[in-house]
């Protein structure tokens, strides 16, 4: 499967099989690499978690781990990149197009955008992926950073 998505991860980026129990700590872990990468500043995680109190971004795929993709205001941003976290067992967003319908997340791609035009890029390439169940299910038992190259790669 060729997809430009795995151009955008940064390797020390992508968190495999994550045990965070919340929507706030899966970004926050996510958060904190890009942070440690030089990819957003220290405001970028509560930034985040603020953003997506209000304005959710869980995306319902009628399976039972859905896909979620917070992200926030460019000046948050140092360089644009992409972390992806995949949850061991999945936690909770709302629904970007119903907030008050919960839905379980399995998969979480954390957007660090610094240019509104590319944001409509880079969702477009994350809803690519997350649009094929099989690459989905790919991330899903994925172990290694390896795996993930060879699922979207």
């Amino acid at each position: 499967m060729s997809n430009s998505l795995i151009q955008l991860l940064d390797p020390e980026a992508v968190v495999l099989g994550s045990d965070a129990s919340t929507n706030e700590e899966i970004i926050r872990i996510l958060a904190s690499r890009l942070e440690a990468l030089g990819y957003v500043k220290s405001s970028y995680a509560d930034a985040v978690v603020r953003r997506e109190m209000t304005i959710p971004t869980g995306l319902p795929l009628e399976r039972a781990d859905n896909v979620a993709v917070p992200h926030t205001d460019p000046e948050h941003v140092l360089k644009p990149g992409v972390a992806m976290g995949t949850l061991k067992r999945p936690v909770i967003f709302a629904n970007m197009e119903d907030p008050d319908e919960k839905l379980p997340v399995g998969f979480v791609f954390l957007l660090a955008i610094n240019d509104k035009d590319k944001q409509i890029d880079t969702l477009q390439t994350v809803m690519a992926t997350i649009q094929n169940s099989a690459a989905l299910d790919g991330l899903r038992t994925a172990r290694t950073f390896e795996d993930v190259r060879a699922i979207l790669g």
